[in-house]
Order: C-alpha cells, then structure tokens, then sequence
C-alpha cells in the first residue's frame, strides 16, 4: 500500500477547506482594505451609534472583539438569525432586488479567512472614506416627504401582549398625492448600545405589527368607507417600494386608521411611538397601471403543524385572472416556519420564482428588480409552499411537542405571501415583454426566469403590420386564457 505524506495530505485538506479569495490581489485579507468596506455598506446602518444594532460595528477596535461571532452569523447566509437580514437564497430563482444588501460568497469567505487568521487590521491608507450617520431616524428608501406621527404608548415590562387602537391621523396635505414609498419605524426610549442582554430586534422594540388603512371618518370618528390597505407593519420591515408607474393614492382630509395594533413586552418598561414616512411622486403623475394590489394569498385558517417534527408543507394555488407583474414578494409565517418558496405555473413549465428564508423577528419585504420582476400571462398558476420546523431545533417554538394550528398568536400560525402586484391589460403586458426583451438585449435562446412569453416574439416573430399585429396577439392571447 502506497503511504501517504501526511504533510501534503493537511495541505490538501486546506486546500479544499478554505475558500479561494482574491481581494484586490491581496496575500491577506486585512480590516480596512477587505472587512471594512462590506460593514458599510451591509452592517453599518444599523450597527452603529444611534442604529438599532446591539453593538456599534465601525471602528477596528470595535469590530475585532467580535469578529467569530460576525463570521457564526454571516455564514447562517440565508435562514433565521443570519446576518445581514436578508434571506433570499443564492443560486436558486430570480437573484436581482432592490435594496439587497445580502454578501456574496467572496464576502463571506474573506471575513471567516480574516477572522480566523488574526484579524489583521492592515494599512489605514486602505479604509474607504468613513460614513457619515444621522443620529435621528434612518429612512432607508429616502427622506419622506410627509411624515406622519402615532400617539406615544407605553409597555411595562413583564405584562401581557396587548391587542388594539391607535389614534386617527389625519393625512393633512393640500391635494391628493400618489406614493412612490412607504416606510414605518418605530421611535422609543430603549437605549440599543446600552442593552447588550437582548438576542433580536423584536428586543429593541414594543411595536410588534400594525394593520392600517387610510380611510375616510365621519363626524364621529366611524370609517365611511372600507379604505385603502397599506401594507403591514411588521417588527424588523423594511420600506415598500411600490412600482415606479403603478403608484399608491394618498388622498388629502383622510385619515390613517387601524383596529389591528399588537404591543408586547421587549423586556422594560417603553414608550413609543411610530413615524410613517410617504414619499411622492412630483406633482402630476399619473400611473401607467392599476393600483399595486396586495396580495394575500395563503392559508389562516386551517392550518395544521404537527408535533416535534420538521420539514413539514403547506401549499396554496391561486390562478391570476389578469395579467401581472409581481413587484414585492413578502413570506409571513410564524413561530415554526423557516422557508417559503414562489413558483409560477404556465403550460407545462414550472418554474421557481423565489426562495426566501423566514426570520419571525425580522420580516423582510424583497422587491424585484425593474428587470427582475415576473411578468406572468392570465392563466398562470401562482403556487407557494411553506417549510414549518416544529421541532427543538428551532428556537422560536417553545414547546415542539405541541400541535399548532392558525391563529394571530406568534405562538400560532399563519401561511401567506404579503407580496404586492400590479395588473396590466393586453397592451401593456405586450409592451412590458417588450421592454424587457431591449433592456436585457434577449436573444432567441437565452431564457427569462418569470417570463415564460418573453421570448415569443423571438420564436415566432410577429408581423408589425397592425392586421398582422393583431392576429399575432391574438394567437398569443389565445394560449394565454387556455
């Protein structure tokens, strides 16, 4: 038997161990040229004096005592507890979001080298210029241009979930105005940096979620109307970015309104507020769609969860009756769920859309891409499938031996896609394909994730006749109905 030089064999091993990473040709992977530059731009918004993060991430000397704990939860990359908050899975369905801020795998493998080869601080003629934060609010999709204030509550430490009201707000601006965003935060006295005993946002905060509307009110303070759903506040949300030319109706002398506020106990007594921030399009806008739908579609009611076992389904099909474009994809699950998955059936074709990772104590909203977004014909079969993890291994369960059904309780479930879409009519889902065919300069056999008839015209070209235009689109429509 041949023997084996044991020397070569560790370094074969290492090999295959560590990661290749060439970071601006460097023979190391240093703190200020390697490590810093992704704390700003993925760590530091909320890692930092003022930020909701446990502990300020901006100087070495603060990064350092921290770097295997920063390694643990980066390589988490894509379910609970990871970090950064973002849990879109790599390699699988559509990768382009606005507002990513998700590391690649070069990333990952540079701080676990940097934290586990001695976290060399390196050459300070390396650091990127240092950020500059405002220690008021951060709004993350751009200062509003309104901003509306709740009235303030306060939560005892140690007391009971509360479920209720806040105050009307009148939305009190001259003119109606079409949104282009809007964000929710959450204002308190919790001193974020000082607290270092608390393991999640949901620690940082007393707000756990609101349902609201805006709507009008009669002389008693009673709605007149059902109004229009904003989407959810959630603990932990980032802002909602409608789709640039399907905006959301503010209208003048209404007001904001909710019976669905749900406050628990982060640990102390608090008192908070929230901030709902709008931005607006400029004065005359107009959409080209119909106003961005939200989109609900799931299971809350007969949900069953059996005991101390993982992995388990839940599916839900709706049909679209128009033709769509999906902007914003938002999984809601509860205490058990670790994964949803977006998939678009058409003819044959079934395609994964998404795949995301579920945080109950971060609630993320993931938006598409201009060129990203699935563009779907009438007939498609949207179909969600929900990963639930009853078991010890999952630490927001707290007791797995349990069955769980549905519910408004964290402790209970629910199973829905939250995500926004806008509906288009023939013309306009036709002139979307096209678009998109020019901005990614498609070819005939090049494939589009979320458009299965992108790629039509290149096929089967159409006539740009008007009488030829029209069979073509007919024929196209034809299939689309089937």
């Amino acid at each position: 038997m041949r023997k084996i030089n044991p020397v070569a064999l560790i370094g074969l091993l290492l090999a295959f161990a560590i990661p290749v990473i060439s970071f601006g040709q460097a023979t190391e992977v240093t703190f200020h040229e390697d490590i810093e530059p992704i704390l700003q731009r993925s760590c530091q918004s909320c890692h930092r004096d003022g930020g909701v993060g446990p502990m300020p991430l901006i100087s070495y000397e603060q990064v350092a005592p921290f770097a295997g704990l920063i390694e643990y939860k980066t390589s988490i990359r894509d379910r609970a507890g990871a970090m950064p908050p973002w849990y879109v899975e790599k390699g699988l369905g559509i990768q382009d979001f606005k507002n990513d801020v998700s590391l690649s795998d070069e990333e990952i493998a540079a701080i676990s080298l940097w934290a586990r080869s001695g976290t060399p601080k390196g050459n300070e003629a390396d650091a990127p210029t240092p950020l500059v934060f405002d220690d008021s609010l951060t709004w993350t999709a751009g200062t509003p241009d309104l901003i509306l204030k709740s009235n303030e509550v306060t939560k005892l430490s140690g007391t009971a979930d509360w479920w209720g009201e806040i105050d009307a707000l009148l939305i009190d601006i001259p003119e109606d105005r079409w949104v282009k965003s809007v964000e929710v935060v959450e204002v308190n006295d919790v001193n974020n940096q000082a607290d270092k005993g608390r393991d999640t946002v949901g620690g940082a905060y007393i707000f756990h979620h609101m349902i609201w509307a805006t709507a009008a009110l009669d002389a008693n303070g009673n709605r007149t109307e059902r109004g229009l759903a904003w989407p959810v506040h959630e603990v932990g949300r980032n802002a909602d970015i409608f789709d640039d030319e399907a905006g959301r109706l503010l209208t003048a002398g209404s007001y904001i309104v909710s019976d669905s506020v749900h406050l628990h106990s982060n640990g102390r007594d608090t008192t908070a507020h929230l901030e709902i921030g709008f931005r607006f399009h400029p004065v005359g806008y107009e959409p080209k769609f119909k106003d961005a739908v939200f989109n609900a579609q799931g299971n809350g009611v007969d949900i069953s969860i059996r005991g101390d076992e993982k992995d388990q389904e839940l599916h839900a099909y709706t049909t679209l009756t128009e033709h769509t474009k999906i902007s914003t994809f938002e999984p809601h699950l509860h205490a058990p769920g670790e994964r949803m998955c977006l998939e678009a059936i058409w003819g044959y074709s079934v395609e994964t859309l998404s795949c995301v990772g579920y945080d109950h104590n971060w609630v993320r909203g993931y938006a598409y891409d201009d060129d990203a977004a699935p563009l779907l014909p009438k007939g498609t079969i949207l179909h969600i499938v929900g990963y639930m993890n009853n078991t010890d291994t999952n630490p927001n369960v707290p007791d797995s031996r349990n069955w769980q059904g549905s519910g408004n309780r964290s402790v209970t479930n629910m199973f829905i896609d939250l995500g926004i879409r806008v509906t288009m009519t023939d013309d306009q889902f036709f002139d979307e394909m096209e678009k998109r065919r020019n901005n990614l300069n498609l070819g005939p056999n090049d494939h589009v994730i979320g458009c299965p008839l992108c790629l039509l015209p290149l096929v089967q070209p159409i006539d740009n006749a008007s009488a030829g235009q029209s069979v073509a689109n007919d024929v196209a429509l034809q299939g689309v109905s089937r």
